[in-house]
Parts: C-alpha cells; sequence; structure tokens
C-alpha cells in the first residue's frame, strides 16, 4: 500500500542516497531578510490535480516503476521578514518530468510521459518551518523556437496572514539560465541569485539534495 512521505521520511532517503549529513533547521530565527523574489504561475499550473498529491512525487501507486531521472531529495523552511519559521504552510511544487513534459493535458509537445512521475506534490510545513519533497530533476524544454526554459521547480506558497507566494527555483549550471527572460526579469543580480540552487550529490549515489528558504511577506 502506498504511504504518504513525511519530510523526515524523505530527508532519511537523502541520507541514505547521497551518503550527506542533513542537519535540522533550528527552531529559532535567523536575522531579517526580504521575500523571496516572485515568478509566474506558468501555463501548466494543475488546476485538475492528480488523484495523489502527497510530497513523493517519484513514486505513483499503482505504477510500474518509479519516475524516470534522477532522483531529488528537496527540502528548506518557509520563513517570514524576520526569520522565523512559518508552521503549516501550504506548499505546492510542479515541474516536467525526466524527459522535459509537463504532466498536464495543456503540455501537448511530442515528448514523452511518465506514469511513475506524480507531476504535483503538496507538503505543509512542520514545527521549524521545514517542508521536504521527494522528485526527479526536471529538464529544460523549448518555450518557442528562440527560446529554452531551464530546468525550474513552480512553487506555489500559502500561510495564513501571508500574500501568497508564486515563484520558481532553478538549478546551478543550467546554461539556459542567462537567456531566461523569466528569472532575469528579476533585475536585480543578487536577488536573481537566491532563485537558483546548487543540488549536491556524487557519482557513486542515485540522489541528489538541495535546500532552498522561501521568505513570505506579510499580508498587512
Amino acid at each position: 500500500m502506498f504511504r504518504r512521505s513525511s519530510r523526515r521520511d524523505i530527508l532519511g532517503y537523502s541520507l541514505a542516497t547521497a551518503g550527506l549529513v542533513i542537519v535540522p533547521a533550528s527552531i529559532g530565527f535567523t536575522a531579517p531578510q526580504k521575500p523571496t523574489p516572485e515568478q509566474p504561475l506558468g501555463p501548466f499550473y494543475p488546476f485538475k490535480k492528480p488523484t495523489e498529491q502527497d510530497s513523493d512525487l517519484a513514486r505513483v501507486a499503482g505504477a510500474s516503476s518509479m519516475a524516470y531521472g534522477r532522483l531529488l531529495n528537496l527540502s528548506g523552511r518557509v520563513l517570514n521578514e524576520e526569520g522565523r519559521p512559518l508552521v503549516g504552510a501550504e506548499v505546492e511544487i510542479w515541474h516536467t518530468n525526466g524527459y522535459g513534459r509537463y504532466h498536464n493535458a495543456d503540455d501537448r509537445r511530442d515528448v514523452a510521459l511518465d506514469p511513475g512521475f506524480q507531476g504535483f506534490g503538496r507538503s505543509r510545513t512542520d514545527s521549524d518551518g521545514g517542508y521536504a519533497f521527494r522528485t526527479v530533476r526536471p529538464q529544460p524544454y523549448p518555450a518557442s523556437w528562440m527560446w529554452t526554459r531551464p530546468a525550474h521547480i513552480h512553487f506555489l506558497v500559502n500561510a495564513p496572514g501571508f500574500k501568497r507566494m508564486i515563484t520558481q527555483m532553478y538549478f546551478a549550471g543550467d546554461p539556459n539560465l542567462a537567456g531566461d527572460h523569466l528569472l532575469n526579469s528579476v533585475r536585480d543580480p543578487d536577488e536573481r541569485q537566491r532563485l537558483i540552487v546548487s543540488p549536491t550529490g556524487s557519482s557513486n549515489s542515485d540522489a541528489d539534495s538541495a535546500s532552498w528558504d522561501i521568505v513570505l511577506k506579510s499580508a498587512s
């Protein structure tokens, strides 16, 4: 029977597969910081959600195999502008599969669908403000004949009393970053860099790990 993956399960899987040491984030607060730069929702948000909406996008109940692609254990915290963790925030993610296609009927490109890939996931932050997902590394795809979108993961975050956050997370080293119109709509290079993560892993592991904190702006 498929079991909903908890943040502890996913972080534990990261330890086992990537050989990494993950130190739990402190319940205390860090220095004040700016809200995470916003990005567009994009055309492939799954308004029609899949049957499974848990935090493990790499396995679907009843599928004969796991999702195609390199596993990614993604975790982080949701914070307010004072750096304090937000408990119970809802974090949604969606992105392309390991072939470069969204699990969305509006993506009609002739690219393979993956029945083992959930396409969309949801997590609720714990007492430390932490969220965690297990998924696969997304792939770039052509947005037009002259524009290739770099690999990215879409985020939508809701927390009571805070402005809804819609943003995208990118991967360091992607050659398509420099020419991406959406990433470069963030004019400040330091702010733009906040949207880019550097996953860690090794050639003898079957998964990468990445950590990315999200800062929400108060609704007031």
